[in-house]
């Protein structure tokens, strides 16, 4: 017997989308529905039960202004550059994503939300290995997930982005981060225009998964 009506659940799991066109630009995002989404971000899982994230919740204009600035200048012309090739190699799905990512950079500035998630980093030897790294990324992207799965839930939505890290000491400075925290994305969020969502297009799932060992017959990675 299941413990959660699993309908819903896979609903909100499948129906998760990356939200840049939909996002309601209009809209106000309540201060207490970002804080009740990052209540539950507490209860994800972290390596060592360090719970080192931080969050950095950015609703000042000017400082939004700010960062979708820093924001667009990381992008440079990779959106344009990446988007234009995957229309002359006929990628469709690759094209309609390349297209909503450079919308979401030309309006990131009129999103009312931008949460930076932060983990902390100053606890790290000097040149961590692999398995460190490994270790801090699965210490805050389980968080970043219950964000944005909280989000979808109460009819607001969101994206991971990362393009902003090629300038993150700006960011660093305009909010005051301190050292010792590491910045992994920066999510804009809002409430969608509709609540509608479809799953993606994926891969068959026997064409990614290898049962026991590898099977070189699915091909080369």
């Amino acid at each position: 017997m299941s413990v959660y009506d699993l309908a819903i659940t896979d609903a909100l799991l499948s129906t998760t989308r990356a939200v840049r066109k939909r996002l309601d630009l209009k809209k106000p995002v309540p201060d207490q529905v970002i804080r009740d989404c990052l209540e539950l971000t507490l209860q994800a899982p972290t390596g060592s039960n360090r719970q080192g994230w931080r969050w950095i919740v950015v609703t000042d204009p000017a400082k939004r202004a700010a960062l979708a600035d820093i924001y667009r200048r990381g992008a440079g012309a990779y959106l344009k550059e990446s988007g234009e090739q995957a229309k002359v190699e006929g990628r469709a799905q690759d094209s309609r994503v390349y297209d909503s990512a450079q919308y979401l950079a030309d309006h990131m500035h009129e999103v009312p939300v931008h949460v930076i998630p932060c983990i902390r980093v100053d606890h790290l030897p000097a040149n961590p290995p692999h398995r460190v790294w490994a270790g801090v990324m699965g210490s805050i992207m389980p968080a970043v997930w219950s964000f944005q799965l909280a989000l979808r839930a109460r009819g607001l939505g969101s994206a991971l982005t990362t393009l902003h890290l090629a300038h993150q000491d700006e960011a660093q400075a305009l909010l005051g981060i301190p050292d010792g925290l590491m910045q992994v994305g920066l999510l804009p969020v809002a409430y969608t225009i509709g609540t509608e969502f479809k799953p993606a297009k994926r891969p068959p799932l026997d064409t990614v998964v290898h049962w026991n060992q590898w099977d070189p017959a699915k091909g080369a990675i």
